[in-house]
């Protein structure tokens, strides 16, 4: 009988550049972003989202509104982050993201908003505990609860990703979970939908940039532009006894 062939234990490195932008760009990523519309479930029932120009025009005022400001924060959590792990030194992360934290808290009016950004937060850190275990100190040393966008440039930082990458995966997050949540909301063709978000690549690109520049800038000086739309659709919906999504 042929030699059995050696039993190797699975890997546990870290994913490479390209696998972590694919792996936090999944929709299908088990941090509880399927769940939620980003405010479009409200805006359709509301009248306000009627066809793919409204999706499309959605779109563009949330990534260059509360997109942006994510992904500041983002980056700016990624900045942070990066540099304990360059320095050895963990020890005053938490301290830091906090602030961020509030200041992030600082420019959500809409308790709603507040508890859903912590729980996706929460479920994205939980599942890179399980994903890429390696990095438990660094997603330990974090916090256990924090706003998904600081959550996210917390997990880029452990995969290895760059201030850029943190923006640029918040900025597709923000526009894809509207997009696709539209498709099963409302009777629309899902490629005018994917259309639309091919559309604004190049404004995502330049939003992403903006982003990044901030990484370094102080928690206060982050970007704080408003939607108020969005808080007040996120409150109506909290109070909505038929809806499909969490948001």
């Amino acid at each position: 009988m042929p030699a059995p062939l050696p039993v190797t234990a699975p890997s546990r490195a870290v994913p490479t550049r390209t696998a972590a932008l694919l792996l936090l760009g999944d929709g299908r990523l088990p941090a509880g972003g399927y769940a939620h519309s980003a405010g479009i479930e409200q805006a359709i029932a509301r009248g306000w989202v009627r066809d793919a120009a409204d999706i499309s025009a959605y779109l563009r005022g949330r990534i260059h509104t509360t997109g942006l400001v994510s992904a500041s924060f983002a980056a700016a959590a990624q900045h942070r982050t990066a540099l304990a792990l360059a320095m050895g030194d963990l020890g005053g992360l938490r301290a830091q993201l906090s602030v961020l934290d509030q200041e992030l808290l600082a420019r959500t009016p809409s308790p709603a908003l507040r508890r859903n950004g912590q729980e996706l937060g929460r479920m994205l850190l939980r599942a890179m505990r399980s994903i890429a275990p390696t990095q438990a100190p660094v997603l330990d040393a974090a916090g256990p609860v924090l706003q998904q966008p600081i959550a996210y440039g917390v997990v880029a930082a452990a995969l290895g990703l760059k201030a850029r990458d943190a923006a640029g995966v918040v900025l597709y997050d923000a526009a894809a979970t509207p997009a696709v949540a539209a498709v099963k909301l409302m009777s629309i063709d899902p490629f005018a939908t994917h259309r639309c978000l091919a559309e604004l690549a190049p404004e995502l690109d330049e939003i992403a940039e903006v982003a990044a520049a901030h990484a370094t800038s102080a928690p206060q000086d982050l970007p704080s532009l408003a939607a108020p739309l969005t808080d007040i659709a996120a409150e109506l919906h909290s109070a909505h006894d038929q809806r499909l999504f969490a948001s």
